[in-house]
C-alpha cells in the first residue's frame, strides 16, 4: 500500500479556529504546521492548534517565516544570513514552549511564504534555516520543496529531509510555484486540487501552467488552510487517496 504525509499549514487565522474550520482540516491530513508568530499566531492560537492537533492524532511542526505579520510573510525582507538562523530559533522556540506545556513534541520544520521560496532558490538563505533548527535540534525533518536546491542543503546539514509538492498550488515549468501574484496561482477548484494531488502521489508528475509536464519524487503533499475552500479541498484529496487506497502516514525519523 502506498504511504504519503498529508500536510496543512495551520494556527494562522483566528476565524478558522473560532468557526471550526481548523479542526474540520485536521479530519483530513496527517500533519500541521503551525505558524510560530512571526507572520502569523500566538500563543492561545498555537496552544490551540497543538490540542486539535493531539485530539485527532495529527502530527505537530512548525512554521517560522519572515516576522512580519503585515505581509503574512509574503514580502522577501533583506535579511542576513544569521538574522534569519536567528528567528528561525526564536520562533520554533516559542512554538517549542507552548508544545511543551501541551505535552506534544515537534517533529518536522517547514519553512513559510517568501523565506521558503528565498531558500528553495539559494543556497545561503537555506543554510541559515538549517542553522537556525540545528541551534535548537537536530533530530527533526526538515521540509523543503522538491527538486530545490533547500533540500540538498538541508540534507548536507545532517538533517532528515521530506520533499513537498502542493495540491493548491499551480506550477512553473522549471518546478518553482507560481507567483501568487497571478490569479491562476492558487487552484480553488477542489477536484482540479484533488486531481494534482493525486497525480503527484501516484505517478510523481506535475503539469505546469504552461502544460509542460514533469517528474517530481515527494514524501509530502500541502495544502494551504487560507487557500479559499480549504476544507473542500482536504475532502476532496483525501476522499481521492482513499478511493485509489493511498494511506496517510506522517513524517517521522527513521
Amino acid at each position: 500500500m502506498k504511504r504519503i504525509d498529508l500536510n496543512c499549514d495551520m494556527g494562522e487565522l483566528p476565524e478558522a479556529i473560532a468557526d471550526g474550520t481548523q479542526e474540520a482540516l485536521m479530519q483530513y491530513v496527517s500533519s500541521v504546521n503551525i505558524a510560530c508568530g512571526g507572520h502569523a499566531g500566538d500563543r492561545p492560537m498555537m496552544r490551540a492548534t497543538i490540542e486539535q492537533a493531539l485530539l485527532h492524532g495529527v502530527s505537530v511542526g512548525a512554521h517560522p517565516g519572515y516576522e512580519d505579520r503585515t505581509n503574512f510573510g509574503r514580502i522577501e525582507l533583506p535579511l542576513a544570513p544569521k538574522q534569519i538562523s536567528i528567528s528561525i530559533e526564536r520562533q520554533i522556540l516559542a512554538l517549542e514552549n507552548v508544545a511543551n506545556k501541551c505535552g506534544a513534541r515537534i517533529v518536522h520544520v517547514k519553512p513559510h511564504g517568501a523565506l521558503y521560496n528565498r531558500a528553495a532558490r539559494n543556497r545561503e538563505t537555506a543554510q541559515a534555516i538549517a542553522d537556525g533548527v540545528r541551534r535548537w535540534r537536530s533530530d527533526v525533518v526538515l521540509i523543503g520543496l522538491a527538486g530545490s536546491v533547500m533540500l540538498e542543503v538541508f540534507h548536507d546539514a545532517g538533517f532528515v529531509v521530506a520533499a513537498e509538492a502542493f495540491a493548491d498550488r499551480r506550477y512553473e515549468k522549471d518546478g518553482s510555484l507560481r507567483s501568487r501574484k497571478f490569479d491562476d496561482a492558487l487552484f480553488r477548484d477542489p477536484q482540479q486540487a484533488a486531481e494534482q494531488a493525486l497525480r503527484i502521489a501516484e505517478e510523481g508528475k506535475v503539469i505546469a501552467a504552461d502544460g509542460t509536464a514533469f517528474s517530481l519524487a515527494v514524501q509530502t503533499i500541502c495544502i494551504h488552510s487560507d487557500t479559499p475552500g480549504a476544507l473542500a479541498i482536504a475532502k476532496a484529496v483525501h476522499g481521492r487517496f482513499k478511493n485509489v487506497g493511498i494511506q496517510l502516514e506522517a513524517m517521522r525519523i527513521s
